[in-house]
């Protein structure tokens, strides 16, 4: 493919109504295609469909004996939290299992830190101005969380091994208001950022203003490897420990995009003083967990082997859907100058970014011709790329076929949307050139 900002205005022009033909001959096809929410596919749900017959009639009982329809047992059931020890990377005593949505558990994490402090400072967070350090692009949910309770955010860009560091430690040292700090650390939302050894170590290291200050470490798809390779994380619990910041973190995991989205198991893991405060906030709002659940996915999943086993198969079904993506844009954009896209190890999403103010036309050609993305700007703090580039896609819920028409179509509406910015551009620096002077 051509580099298209090259090209002649006369070819340009060509070129952008070639492309508009191509769009519309696609968007009379009529298509309803969904490339918006990272959710999984039927297929994907299957694979833990046996979790409807479980725990069973009379296979009802925790290791230990107790009964798990009765109450207790505040910090989950010690089998259900064995089964996270390597992906939060900490021991079962500093693991916490509740409830099935670990957004839930950052959620609240935040309103308490905002109403009653948290252990190393000096009082409720809500007393002064609080702001996040937020790595772009990123999870819109994250931003919406901060969003919700006036957290003012603070936009780094990622560097493809995690947040400029530089920038974060400038930032952190400096302004005492920086409470928390979003982190997704393994095969990022939406970028497929993998954290390097070194940024983990610098962000456990680094000196803040505030004493208690919080990374909070989503390790959302901790075990969603989508080649043989399974890339590893340096730990960052014990890296903070080794630089005798004991306290920083708190990480968070769950089973959403291992088993049932709605109905899994989510989890958090920190120092014992975050425990603690955890907890005793925790029983105020409950007597104890859906330790049924839990029970069933300890009986489905069995131990860490078994998530290995478990992810591999969902693997062997979203492979081929993002290598399909990757295929569809080489052959359309590759080459073009106005797209560049991730190539992501794991997770669930591609990362495209186009020319500079055409995120938001592209999106819109798109959905015209029948393709949902999420909205432009959604990677964002508050909805606003400031560049108008990035787009989110998420190829995990369509059959391989309508990724492969979605991406296309996506593909057709960069290309129409970029042609027309650059002959927009043209346009309007001739429009601003001075005419020549006439002399005779």
């Amino acid at each position: 493919m051509p580099d298209i900002r090259k090209l002649e205005t006369a070819d340009l022009r060509d070129y952008c109504e070639r492309a508009r033909t191509q769009y519309a001959a696609f968007r009379a096809l009529g298509l309803n295609l969904n490339l918006g929410r990272g959710k999984p596919s039927n297929e994907q749900l299957d694979l833990s469909k046996r979790l409807l017959d479980l725990p069973g009639e009379t296979d009802y009982l925790a290791a230990d004996g107790s009964d798990c329809r009765n109450y207790g047992g505040l910090q989950g059931l010690p089998e259900a939290r064995a089964l996270f020890i390597e992906l939060v990377g900490a021991p079962i005593d500093r693991i916490v299992a509740a409830g099935s949505s670990s957004l839930a558990l950052m959620h609240d994490a935040i309103a308490w830190a905002l109403l009653h402090g948290v252990p190393g400072g000096s009082g409720p967070w809500s007393a002064g101005p609080v702001t996040f350090v937020c790595p772009v692009p990123g999870y819109d949910r994250h931003f919406t969380i901060c969003d919700g309770f006036g957290i003012r955010m603070v936009p780094v860009r990622l560097t493809g091994h995690g947040p400029d560091m530089e920038e974060v430690e400038r930032l952190v040292a400096s302004d005492p208001t920086i409470k928390g700090m979003w982190c997704m650390p393994k095969y990022s939302n939406p970028t497929g950022d993998i954290y390097s050894e070194q940024t983990v170590d610098r962000l456990a290291a680094m000196r803040a203003a505030a004493p208690d200050f919080r990374l909070f470490w989503d390790n959302a798809y901790g075990a969603h490897h989508l080649t043989p390779t399974r890339h590893a994380i340096a730990n960052m619990l014990d890296a903070c420990v080794r630089h005798g910041h004991p306290d920083r973190a708190i990480v968070f995991a769950s089973t959403s995009k291992m088993t049932f989205a709605s109905a899994g198991l989510a989890v958090l893991a920190s120092s014992a003083a975050n425990v603690k405060w955890w907890l005793q906030h925790l029983e105020r709002r409950t007597i104890g967990p859906d330790k049924l659940n839990q029970l069933r996915h300890v009986r489905l999943l069995r131990d860490a082997a078994g998530i290995d086993r478990h992810m591999e198969a969902h693997a062997r079904i979203l492979a081929p859907k993002f290598q399909e993506v990757q295929n569809t844009f080489a052959a359309l954009l590759g080459g073009t100058g106005v797209a560049a896209w991730t190539e992501p190890a794991g997770g669930y999403f591609v990362s495209l970014d186009v020319l500079d103010g055409c995120a938001r036309r592209v999106i819109d050609l798109a959905k015209a011709a029948g393709i949902a993305v999420v909205p432009a700007g959604s990677t964002f703090p508050r909805g606003h790329d400031p560049d108008d580039r990035n787009i989110r896609i998420a190829p995990s819920y369509p059959v391989l076929e309508e990724v492969g028409q979605a991406a296309k179509g996506l593909a057709l509406s960069v290309l129409l949307a970029t042609s027309e910015a650059l002959l927009a551009q043209r346009g309007a620096a001739d429009a601003e050139r001075p005419m020549a002077s006439v002399t005779g």
